[in-house]
């Protein structure tokens, strides 16, 4: 048995990294999963992972989702179908979730966005004179700095910059270089080292970043929703009640309920020491 996966910079691809960790001729008759179509198309930088599998000979290829590069979309699965090969194809939730990044920046040319939010039962961030630290405990910060971990981009609006001074890092051992790049939503002059944006929509610029965690403040997170960019949404919830706080969210321009329903779909939920983590994915068509 053999695993592999893209490297940094994106070569090789997962399928060659797997391949070559096999001795000549291991991998025939045997059973090759992955989570997205091999690439089809040659290139500078490497080569095509379909002609790669065709010459390991394979029994049977499973596949988690179809690519939607042009210059392959279906045409791996076709190529590997007339070598012979077996060729099953999920369209599972698990894979597609693996690649959100890949398939955001597919198909609406942008990273993938997920909103986080750490509020009091009663929906408040912070007290009213903002003091903020800490709603929640130990754990679910540990849990969101290893999001940040897994996030190329992190975002928080202006008015939360002049606050707190947000470091934004990953302070978690061991993975404190996977840091993710700073980004600011304001019109304000840009800070050393990071990235600003004037508007939600900006993001698409955001051209190294397959996914972005924003992380406040409460008109930021607003901002996003009512441009429709949010694609997941990471909510903590401590066991406390604060009353007349902060709330976690302003106005993002809903005029009715019926359209607030069937938006969000619960994917996960934990508990995290005293608080409550649970995870939504938009519901899109």
């Amino acid at each position: 048995m053999a695993r592999g996966w893209t490297q940094a910079g994106g070569r090789p691809h997962a399928e060659a990294a797997a391949l070559s960790a096999i001795t000549a001729g291991g991998a025939k008759d045997a059973a090759l999963y992955v989570t997205l179509e091999p690439c089809a198309h040659e290139s500078q930088r490497g080569p095509s992972c379909t002609d790669l599998v065709i010459t390991a000979r394979p029994s049977r290829v499973v596949i988690g989702q179809l690519d939607p590069d042009p210059r392959t979309a279906g045409l791996g699965v076709k190529r590997l179908r007339r070598a012979g090969i077996a060729v099953t194809v999920l369209e599972d939730a698990p894979s597609r979730s693996s690649l959100s990044g890949y398939f955001a920046r597919a198909e609406y040319n942008r990273p993938h966005v997920t909103l986080k939010l750490a509020m009091s039962l009663d929906g408040c961030i912070a007290l009213a004179d903002g003091t903020s630290q800490w709603i929640t405990g130990d754990a679910a910060r540990a849990h969101v700095h290893a999001q940040r971990a897994r996030h190329d981009a992190i975002l928080v609006g202006g008015a939360t910059w002049r606050a707190d001074r947000p470091r934004l890092d990953v302070r978690l051992p061991g993975l404190e270089d996977r840091s993710p790049a700073r980004v600011l939503l304001t019109r304000g002059v840009p800070p050393d080292g990071v990235r600003v944006i004037n508007r939600p929509e900006q993001i698409a610029d955001l051209e190294d970043a397959l996914t972005l965690y924003i992380e406040g403040g409460a008109a930021a997170a607003a901002s996003f929703l009512r441009e429709d960019l949010i694609d997941e949404i990471h909510l903590y919830r401590a066991p406390i009640v604060i009353g007349d706080g902060l709330r976690s969210l302003s106005d993002f321009g809903l005029t009715d309920l019926q359209s607030a329903h069937g938006r969000w779909q619960m994917t996960q939920r934990r508990q995290l020491g005293s608080d409550e983590f649970t995870a939504y994915l938009r519901v899109r068509e």
